[in-house]
């Protein structure tokens, strides 16, 4: 059989023959491009708190309320809303509070204006916690008349409940000296509890017959 005649290769072009040769060369993105598409924006900063000043503005007020002093509280309240007009967050619960307040003060009866309207009142006062009020309205009783046994007796009350246990037994001394029956009274009394084991508090209640008329402002924590 024949042979075919093998085909001529023509002349090779080496330059051309080594570059298709060569890998491929691999196009880099520019110097710092990764890096900036990676950055994320830093998140804003929270919003600021409250000052300090209408924090401890609003808490006094809230004392206040929690202990029945309306007038004063509602004052505070008013305070916090008049020097602090952009904090909503306090605002808002302040304005409640206030208005609680104010409530609270239309339901008080008026002023007192006689002995027995204040000692009422005084009473009133101490029942609810506001031993301020309650001292306060005594000691107009007692600047009108200072043997005034029921005004001593409730400021020995009074007295006794801060812990002043030195003051409260000179009160209530002065208070049985002028009316024995306050020696009864305080026997029965519990917010006398924490004197009842002093030698003083034992000897003014000792011979104290029971409690008559004198028990007509009767008070929480009597027996």
């Amino acid at each position: 059989m024949p042979k075919r005649p093998r085909p001529r290769r023509g002349p090779v072009d080496k330059k051309s023959h080594q570059a298709s040769r060569k890998p491929a060369r691999k196009l880099s993105a520019p110097a710092g491009a990764g890096e900036r598409s990676a950055a994320v924006p830093a998140p804003p900063p929270p919003p600021p708190g409250p000052p300090a000043e209408a924090v401890h503005l609003f808490e006094e007020a809230m004392q206040a309320l929690q202990r029945h002093a309306y007038r004063d509280g509602a004052v505070r309240f008013r305070t916090l809303l008049e020097r602090f007009p952009s904090e909503r967050a306090l605002l808002d619960r302040g304005r409640v509070y206030l208005e609680l307040c104010e409530r609270e003060l239309r339901r008080q009866p008026a002023a007192p204006n006689t002995i027995e309207e204040h000692l009422t009142a005084a009473t009133a006062a101490l029942n609810n916690g506001d031993e301020a009020g309650a001292e306060r309205l005594a000691r107009v009783v007692l600047a009108d008349d200072p043997r005034h046994d029921l005004a001593l007796y409730l400021l020995a009350v009074i007295e006794a409940r801060r812990g002043s246990a030195d003051t409260a037994l000179s009160y209530l001394e002065r208070a049985v000296e002028i009316s024995p029956e306050a020696g009864a009274q305080a026997r029965f009394d519990g917010d006398f509890e924490s004197l009842r084991e002093t030698e003083t508090f034992r000897r003014l209640t000792a011979n104290s017959a029971p409690p008559t008329q004198y028990r007509r402002l009767r008070r929480r924590g009597e027996r």
